[in-house]
């Protein structure tokens, strides 16, 4: 792949994305996570959020669009991803998801990553680090 050649430490790339109720619907409808703090605004009001939050995941799978169709881009392969979530994503947020290359294997042809997500206020929600491999 002649673009990972191009590919150097430092290199970020950045999307947004504002997370809907109906996201939120969805990744509970596909994952099964089905938990009330995520879909039921009355039981969300009494807990410690006071209001609805979209799942980690879902937010860390803005990190994942990136990694897969950004940088690294096409056929990047996911090896591992540590995530620390940091604060909740509310409904209607705008979230920034963002990878930056902190390391360069050519020999095993892999990548390590800073990742994160933050909200319209520049706050922090989700980071971690990625390590991805690029195939022949």
């Amino acid at each position: 792949m002649s673009r990972y050649k191009e590919i150097k430490v430092g290199d970020r790339a950045v999307l947004q994305r504002r997370i809907t109720g109906e996201d939120i619907e969805k990744f509970a409808e596909v994952t099964g996570d089905k938990n009330p703090v995520h879909l039921d605004e009355d039981y969300a009001k009494g807990s410690f959020f006071g209001r609805r939050i979209a799942h980690g995941m879902l937010t860390a799978g803005l990190i994942s669009n990136l990694l897969g169709n950004v940088l690294p881009g096409p056929g990047t392969i996911y090896l591992r991803q540590e995530l620390k979530f940091k604060a909740p994503v509310y409904p209607g947020e705008l979230i920034t998801a963002a990878v930056e290359v902190s390391a360069k294997d050519d020999a095993r042809r892999r990548l390590k990553l800073k990742t994160w997500c933050s909200n319209a206020e520049g706050k922090t929600v989700l980071d971690g680090e990625a390590e991805v491999m690029l195939p022949e």
